[in-house]
């Protein structure tokens, strides 16, 4: 009994220095580079004192035991110290690689900082960087429990089931995100047969805009009140929308006014060639006024007017408008919509007959 004492003396001591020195060099070099950190502005050293410290304290004390055993140990004892120590040295290791993903959100997070004005690219940055941490995370707790297990050559088919279960949970989620992966075969067929381009004009969800960025899984709209419209891409292969510039720019602009029946037609027209050709937003292809419609008080007339964009159109549509509106206000007021009331007391009390015309009002 004294003589299995005096080994476990011994070994203890033959371990015991090796751990010392292990600690002792850790601790240096630790304050080594916390002096160094203090004086440096990178965000590196110091996530590195800050999440590292203890984990990789532990990685170096259970590799020098796991070294230091065989020679202290009895060769028995030795084996099942080795399988212990490995144990703790794949859980400290795990430790370490997790840790070093906290190290590196917290550099890509110095560099994106949301507490600026412009920090949409920021956002972006840290929700994805997020979301890829917990994944990482997930990931090598798992590879981190499956080595674990495999050390036990008993328990060797469990570990192995494990990674096997992960491959069939791989497939029921590749089954369940069927959608998503139809997104992603929208997108390649977006990129390919190019319906929609980047800055095309689009009418969608009754909103015009112009196409700004396209992705994989959505299209951004930027709408003409610099509102963003998010759209799954999806929604420019099931869906119908118009494209302004699909294969040209060029675009009809429709103006449409109002008017009495007295109003002279001819005029009107000549007042709007008049009005295109002094404008600077016609393109000089189309130059149409028709009367689209009578019903019982107006009369509508419809203009058409060409232009080389859809933001010349719009401009131009909102020119002649109030142009073609000021024409008929200044030279022909009575052209303007009014309202016809007829009384038949009164054309009786003035001697008028029926077939002679009504009062306007």
């Amino acid at each position: 009994m004294q003589h299995l004492i005096q080994n476990w003396q011994v070994a203890a001591a033959l371990m015991g220095v090796p751990i010392l020195l292990g600690l002792i060099g850790h601790f240096v070099v630790y304050k080594m580079l916390s002096k160094i950190a203090g004086r440096t502005k990178s965000i590196v050293d110091d996530s590195l004192v800050k999440h590292c410290y203890r984990p990789l304290q532990w990685t170096v004390v259970i590799f020098i035991i796991r070294l230091a055993s065989p020679a202290a140990l009895p060769a028995e004892a030795a084996a099942g110290a080795n399988h212990v120590l490995s144990l703790f040295l794949i859980a400290a290791v795990s430790w370490l690689l997790i840790k070093t993903v906290y190290v590196l959100e917290d550099y890509i997070a110095s560099r994106f900082e949301v507490d600026v004005k412009d920090n949409l690219r920021a956002r972006k940055i840290h929700t994805q960087l997020k979301v890829l941490k917990r994944i990482v995370i997930i990931l090598v707790a798992i590879i981190g429990l499956s080595s674990m297990l495999m050390t036990f050559p008993k328990v060797r088919q469990l570990g192995t089931t494990i990674l096997a279960s992960a491959g069939i949970i791989g497939i029921v989620v590749g089954m369940a995100a069927q959608r998503t992966i139809g997104t992603f075969i929208a997108g390649l067929q977006i990129a390919f047969t190019q319906p929609i381009r980047v800055d095309d004009v689009v009418i969608v969800e009754n909103e015009w805009g112009r196409i700004e960025e396209i992705t994989l899984t959505y299209v951004v709209v930027k709408i003409w009140d610099l509102r963003r419209l998010i759209v799954p891409i999806t929604y420019f292969i099931e869906k119908p929308f118009q494209n302004w510039t699909r294969v040209s720019a060029d675009i009809l602009g429709t103006i449409f006014i109002y008017v009495d029946y007295t109003v002279p037609v001819g005029a009107v027209r000549e007042e709007l060639h008049r009005i295109l050709k002094e404008s600077q937003l016609w393109d000089g292809k189309v130059c149409v006024l028709q009367v689209t419609d009578a019903n019982e008080r107006t009369v509508e007339l419809r203009a058409l007017a060409s232009a080389v964009d859809a933001s010349s159109a719009w401009s131009l549509r909102c020119e002649v408008r109030e142009k073609l509106l000021e024409f008929v206000r200044n030279k022909y007021p009575q052209a303007l919509p009014r309202l016809r009331i007829e009384n038949l007391e009164l054309r009786s009390s003035l001697g008028r007959s029926p077939a002679q015309p009504s009062k306007n009002f």
